[in-house]
C-alpha cells in the first residue's frame, strides 16, 4: 500500500499534473523568483521611504522615491527582457543535465535597499545568473530543489543590500557570513574606493586583503562610538 502524499507533494502533483515541465521551469519559475524577490525586498525600500527602523540602518542617507520608483521600473525591464528570456533559452541545458519534475520530490530534514540587489547592467546579470546556476545544473536538480536554491539565494542578496543591521541578522549568528553591514560598505565607497565584495561569505575578501579599509573604519567608528 503506497504510503500517503504530504501536502507539499500533493501540491507538487497538482502543478505537474496543469503545467508543462517546460512552462514550470520557464514561467513559473520566473514567477516563483519575482514574488520572493520583490515582496523580500519591499519591506526595506518601505523603511527608507517612510523613516521606519532608522536605528538600524546603516547609512543615515536616504533615497529619494523617485530613485526608489526608477529602480522599480527598470528592474522589472530587465528580468522580463533578460531573466526571463535566459530561463526560457536555458531550459534544454537543464533538461540535458538531467533536471527533472516528477514525483517523488527531494528529502530534506552606494545606499542600497532591498531591491538594489539585482540593479545591475543587463550583462552583469547574465553574469551573475550564470554563476548562481551552473552549480545546480551541473548536479541535475530536481525542479523543487533548483527553486529552493534560488529563493534562498534571493534571500541572501536582498538581506546582504537590505541597508539595515538588525539585532536578527544573520551575520550576528553564523561566523564568516557577512551580509548587510558587511556588503553595505562596498556600496558606501563605490566612487571613492573599493573593497567588500562578498556578500555572503567573507572569507575571500580577508585572503586578498580588501576588506582592509572596512576593517580600520569599524575600528574607528567603535572607538569613537558612532555611525560612518
Amino acid at each position: 500500500m503506497a504510503a500517503p502524499m504530504s501536502a507539499i507533494d500533493s501540491a507538487w502533483q497538482l502543478l505537474i499534473a496543469n503545467f508543462t515541465e517546460f512552462q514550470l521551469a520557464t514561467v513559473v519559475t520566473f514567477l516563483l523568483h519575482e514574488t520572493v524577490f520583490f515582496l523580500s525586498g519591499l519591506p526595506s525600500l518601505l523603511f527608507e521611504r517612510f523613516g521606519l527602523f532608522a536605528k538600524y540602518k546603516i547609512q543615515k542617507k536616504s533615497n529619494t522615491s523617485a530613485y526608489q520608483n526608477r529602480c522599480v521600473l527598470r528592474l522589472i525591464l530587465y528580468h522580463v527582457c533578460v531573466n526571463l528570456p535566459v530561463m526560457i533559452f536555458s531550459y534544454p541545458a537543464f533538461k540535458f543535465m538531467g533536471l527533472r519534475s516528477s514525483l517523488p520530490l527531494p528529502h530534506w530534514y552606494a545606499t542600497p535597499f532591498g531591491l538594489t540587489s539585482e540593479y545591475a547592467h543587463p550583462a552583469e546579470i547574465l553574469f551573475l545568473g550564470f554563476a548562481t546556476v551552473v552549480g545546480p545544473a551541473l548536479t541535475g536538480p530536481h525542479l523543487f530543489t533548483l527553486w529552493l536554491w534560488m529563493v534562498l539565494r534571493v534571500l541572501e542578496t536582498v538581506e546582504a543590500h537590505s541597508g539595515y543591521h538588525f539585532p536578527w541578522s544573520p551575520s550576528n549568528f553564523l561566523p564568516l557570513y557577512g551580509g548587510s553591514d558587511f556588503h553595505d560598505y562596498h556600496h558606501r565607497v563605490l566612487y571613492t574606493k573599493s573593497g567588500n565584495y562578498a556578500s555572503t561569505f567573507v572569507y575571500m575578501d580577508w585572503l586578498f586583503g580588501t576588506d582592509k579599509d572596512y576593517r580600520k573604519a569599524k575600528t574607528i567608528e567603535e572607538k569613537e562610538g558612532k555611525n560612518l
